[in-house]
């Protein structure tokens, strides 16, 4: 077993450090999320940290970690006595991204239940995870039925797993560390909600630091055992340290003073339910007993709530996370000290750290054709720089988004789990059943029962159980939807500036990221105007890139369409290679001009029917206005072989109907 990286040997990340280790003083807080770049020592510090915390005490032989003060008594290893138990390390368990279904909840012998009448089950991570950590890292690219899996074992401390009456039941009552990088996309509200802390790392901007960081890497590469025995002292004065909290944990007063500052706090941040105000309150008490203090002061509040708060406040998925601290010094001081206790002492705590900072011990961590499109500029007067250049003129903000209609893949795809276009997945409506390609995971019954009938007399049966071989069992075939990969390709020339048409654009494509983020789809981002294209943002599963890109947009210049349409094709060709099972559905926003260079309208035709031989869904969102409509995005929208919607019928709650789905050509239809 490898040795890891001291805890306190990482460098800096303060809050990061004091999060875990208020953690592990409190596992009610209910676990850190933990944001930030990559090389930011954020899985060092996770995986450091289990080295600290306290022995538990198991029911021997039991493979679920039953505390034998008081055991499970719906243990699939039970019944077990109270009294004894064997001593062991706590576990840190990592579920991998992409680990399946089984692999997390555990797994049933299907055949033998069938055959025997036995439950015999493997226990999953779980299971291993219980009474420790379970840590995910890149959690906001977990599949979303873990997701669900894990939201259910986090709200009731235990794990079901039933399948064709078969079920199994046991207690999972875990620490939840997550670690991810906001570039790569963002979490489900409802798993955000379950992380008690966040924290938001970032690599030091200081040399003297930075150069420690790397000092102590290269030494722990160097000689990992050797470099963790120079920390083993001040790893075991954190180890005490955190046992004397814990400890001190249930004599910790939280007055009403903290409480009604707890809840005050939360009021005037419009934070939603109430699982913020107990988080607050157990980090705050979290807080006094790692100072070694027995009242809550008003300092302890302050911290709590930059824990416990910032990731609590985000209203969509654009909104980045934070907290105003001047807001919150206000809202502390108008509800502070009412309790007997002064809230405020000017002398340190009983540990001589200044009470309520909490601080973590030792610093530490690693860590012009005449057959062409009319420019608007030169349609509307608009004067154009010489030779139809930049023209550039300031980014237009968005207009306020709005629920869009469904714009779907046609045909059933295999590609990733998401909200948007029908797939065959591990999840969804029971379709059909086939022989299962490795191990068995969702077994139809009814085609397992139907296989091994004609087999009964042959196989000798003579009692009421079914005889059931390896070769009668059926995996069910499942329908259920995918996420696709939606690449915008938005015309950003002068013609979209015209009439501040441009806002609404943005208001819409901002409208449809929204849909992206929710169907759990990837998103990619061309432009074009003036002479060229560019790919504003390659594919990513990060829809806040998206939006912090489109915000940022230029207009101005001449309309190279043609140049747009290329740019997204290479880039679909790329992305296929990377992700041959995502689908793709491109979304074109424009007027349908073309100008600029030689024959644009012929050139941006002939780039538009590369779609249509690659069967790419696709929609052109028709941004043209005026009384005079010449309906060129429709025309375009024929060459892609897709369909055109107008900024009126793309809102959901608009009389053209609820659902759209993207039509191709008719060799794709069929």
């Amino acid at each position: 077993m490898s040795t890891p990286f001291p805890f306190t040997a990482v460098v800096g990340q303060d809050d990061l450090r004091l999060a875990l280790l208020l953690n592990a003083v409190s596992p009610a807080v209910g676990g850190v999320l933990v944001r930030g770049e990559k090389g930011t020592a954020k899985s060092t510090a996770v995986r450091a940290l289990s080295a600290l915390l306290p022995e538990v005490f198991v029911v021997p032989g039991c493979r679920f970690s039953c505390d034998p003060a008081s055991p499970d008594p719906d243990c699939p290893d039970g019944p077990h006595e109270t009294g004894g138990g064997a001593p062991r390390p706590a576990r840190m368990v990592e579920l991998p991204v992409g680990a399946s279904e089984d692999r997390l909840v555990g797994a049933l012998d299907i055949e033998r239940a069938l055959a025997e009448g036995v439950k015999a089950f493997e226990p999953g991570l779980l299971a291993d995870a219980h009474r420790g950590i379970l840590y995910v890292d890149e959690v906001n690219l977990l599949h979303d039925h873990l997701v669900d899996l894990l939201l259910d074992a986090a709200a009731m401390g235990a794990s079901y797993v039933e399948r064709e009456g078969v079920s199994v039941r046991h207690a999972s009552k875990f620490l939840l560390v997550g670690t991810m990088n906001p570039e790569e996309g963002e979490l489900r509200p409802q798993l955000l909600d379950r992380f008690g802390l966040t924290v938001e790392v970032a690599a030091s901007r200081e040399p003297d630091q930075r150069v420690e960081v790397v000092r102590r890497r290269l030494a722990y590469d160097d000689d990992p055992a050797g470099f963790a025995a120079r920390w083993a002292d001040e790893e075991a004065a954190v180890r005490a340290r955190i046992v004397a909290a814990r400890k001190l944990l249930p004599s910790v007063r939280l007055g009403d003073g903290a409480l009604r500052q707890i809840a005050a706090t939360c009021a005037a941040f419009e934070v939603d339910g109430m699982r913020a105000d107990i988080v607050m309150a157990r980090t705050a008490t979290a807080l006094a007993a790692w100072a070694g203090r027995t009242d809550v002061l008003a300092e302890d509040v302050r911290q709590a709530a930059l824990l416990a708060l910032p990731h609590r406040r985000r209203r969509n998925p654009f909104d980045a996370p934070g907290l105003d601290e001047d807001k919150l010094d206000e809202t502390l001081e108008e509800f502070g000290g009412s309790d007997d206790e002064d809230p405020e002492p000017d002398g340190p705590g009983p540990d001589g750290d200044g009470g309520g900072g909490g601080q973590p011990p030792s610093e530490g961590p690693e860590g012009g054709d005449t057959g062409a499109r009319p420019e608007a500029g030169e349609q509307d007067g608009e004067p154009q720089s010489p030779g139809g250049g930049s023209g550039e003129q300031q980014p237009t903000r968005a207009s306020e988004p709005f629920r869009t209609k469904v714009l779907s893949v046609p045909g059933l795809g295999e590609g990733a789990a998401g909200r948007r276009s029908r797939a065959r997945t591990e999840q969804g409506r029971t379709t059909g059943a086939r022989r299962p390609r490795g191990a068995l995971t969702k077994l139809h019954l009814a085609a397992t029962v139907q296989a091994a009938a004609p087999h009964q007399r042959a196989r000798g049966r003579s009692g009421r159980g079914l005889v059931v071989r390896r070769d009668d069992l059926r995996q069910a075939t499942r329908e259920g939807r995918e996420g696709n990969l939606v690449l915008f390709v938005v015309d950003a020339s002068g013609s979209m500036a015209a009439r501040q048409r441009m806002s609404a654009v943005k208001g819409a494509v901002l409208s449809l990221l929204l849909d992206a983020y929710q169907r759990r789809d990837k998103v990619g981002l061309v432009t074009f105007r003036g002479s060229a294209a560019e790919v504003a943002l390659p594919p990513t599963s990060s829809v806040d890139a998206a939006a912090v890109r489109l915000e940022s947009l230029p207009t101005g210049g001449r309309t190279p369409l043609a140049a747009g349409l290329l740019r997204a094709h290479e880039v679909l060709r790329v992305e296929r290679l990377r992700d041959p099972a995502r689908r793709a559905l491109v979304v074109v926003v424009t007027d349908g001009r073309a100008t600029g260079g030689p024959e644009p309208v012929a050139l941006a035709g002939r780039a538009a029917r590369l779609f249509a031989a690659d069967s790419v869904a696709s929609v052109v969102v028709d941004c043209e206005s005026g009384p005079v409509r010449l309906g060129l995005a429709g025309q375009l929208a024929g060459e892609l072989g897709g369909t055109a919607v107008t900024l009126d019928e793309l809102r959901a709650d608009s009389i053209a109907g609820l659902v759209r789905e993207v039509q191709g050509d008719s060799r794709r239809a069929a």
